[in-house]
């Protein structure tokens, strides 16, 4: 059973592989339509990321940035 849509940077494979696991499906942050997604996982290198902050305000972003992929998914499951 789908849990969600997770769009995710494409460099946090562990991030993916764990949210894949838990029964999230996980597209790619790249080329997404991110209205139709439940949540974003960015990598925290690009703070500002294509202004997602500013020009999403529904979905929301989560920055991986110092969290294991257990943290992250514990703030998913929390939305």
């Amino acid at each position: 059973m789908i849990q969600g849509i997770i769009a995710v940077e494409q460099n946090l494979s562990n991030v993916i592989d764990l949210l894949e696991t838990e029964g999230y499906e996980v597209v790619s942050l790249d080329n997404t339509d991110l209205d139709s997604v439940d949540a974003i996982v960015v990598s925290g290198a690009d703070i500002n990321l294509m202004n997602i902050q500013d020009t999403l305000t529904d979905v929301p972003v989560i920055s991986a940035a110092g969290k294991s992929a257990e943290e992250i998914l514990d703030e998913i499951d929390r939305l």
